[in-house]
């Protein structure tokens, strides 16, 4: 019989055949060789490390794995080994199981004491609050209130109290963060300050909208604040996404040509109140923020856009409309000419 070469896929065989063995030998060494050096040198990086034990605060996240949990402890110097930490959770089936909120430990702790206090919960808990896109300050307020037991006067108070800025967005000197508190849901602790979680809401408005196209503010004759005006008008007029640039177009299109807004929205805030309809004396408020009283743009933001009214503030679609109906399902009907839009109101509001 005449001997062959081995073929490519033999060839790979062989060598995962032996990086195979090679690696159950290593296994092999480790588990009967290196048994002693081994224990002892899990034992020591499961111990605390001899070092002065310094009180330190720990705030776990909401959702965070063993894993990021165990790396933060060993940022802070709490644990030696994240690893060893990772094994005693995982061979504990305690993965998963450590609540949010903060807790004091101290460095150099033993990694069974630091699982035994993770293990009791935090001492103070964080609790989870969903603001939703097109609230006020005062209805910010109030959900915070409800959640974390803080004041409501104190926090409108300090949402207004002009010492909050966001440039460029929110410029100094503004006088309220109304439209700036970013709609989103949080984790805060039960302590925390009205100033704190006014500070938070700004802070993830900076970093969801930052990388937003705001260099087209000034081909659409604003500036960035005066966007988030419209942004918060959108978010009120439009309930549904396809609507919102094009009533961002309306506004647009109606400031060009000095035209009253005419948003039922920014009447609303002036009243305080929200209607299903509005009276002809609802119209008649006497308020900078009335619309239909006077022509250009309400003086701030009229609630909190969310991102996608923002887009649109900033995107509007190119079209000619003036006008727009809403229908019983809340859409939008638009119209360029006055004849037009009284077709669209007698068709979709009777």
């Amino acid at each position: 019989m005449l001997e062959t070469a081995p073929t490519r896929s033999g060839r790979r065989r062989e060598g995962r055949e032996r990086r195979r063995g090679l690696a159950i030998l290593v296994v092999l060494i480790l588990l009967f060789g290196g048994t002693v050096a081994g224990f002892s040198a899990f034992y020591a990086w499961g111990t605390g490390a001899s070092g002065p034990q310094t009180k330190v605060v720990i705030d776990i996240p909401r959702g965070a794995t063993g894993n990021q949990v165990a790396d933060l402890l060993k940022e802070k110097g709490v644990i030696r080994s994240a690893f060893v930490f990772r094994l005693l959770i995982k061979l504990r089936h305690l993965a998963g199981i450590f609540k949010a909120g903060e807790y004091n430990l101290t460095t150099n702790m033993a990694v069974s004491d630091v699982i035994d206090a993770l293990k009791q919960g935090p001492f103070l808990e964080s609790v989870t609050v969903t603001f939703p896109e097109g609230l006020t300050i005062a209805q910010t307020a109030a959900r915070a209130a409800e959640a974390l037991g803080l004041s409501q006067a104190d926090f409108i108070t300090a949402a207004q109290s002009g010492t909050f800025v966001l440039a460029p967005y929110l410029p100094a000197g503004t006088k309220s963060v109304e439209g700036f508190l970013f709609p989103q849901t949080y984790d805060f602790l039960q302590d925390t300050t009205p100033e704190q979680l006014i500070q938070r809401l700004l802070g993830e408005f900076k970093k969801e909208c930052q990388a937003l196209p705001w260099s087209k503010v000034s081909s659409l004759g604003v500036s960035d604040f005066q966007a988030m005006i419209v942004a918060s008008m959108i978010e009120r007029e439009a309930k549904f996404q396809a609507d919102r640039p094009l009533v961002a177009a309306v506004i647009y299109n109606r400031l060009k040509k000095g035209m009253p807004l005419q948003v039922d929205a920014t009447v609303e805030y002036a009243l305080g109140t929200y209607k299903a309809k509005l009276t002809y004396a609802d119209l008649q408020v006497k308020s900078p923020y009335n619309t239909y009283l006077h022509t250009g743009l309400p003086p701030g933001p009229i609630a909190s856009p969310g991102l996608a009214s923002i887009a649109a503030a900033l995107a509007p679609a190119s079209v000619d409309y003036l006008y727009y109906v809403a229908d019983s399902s809340g859409h939008n009907h638009f119209a360029s000419t006055y004849q037009e839009f009284l077709q669209l109101k007698a068709k979709y509001t009777g």
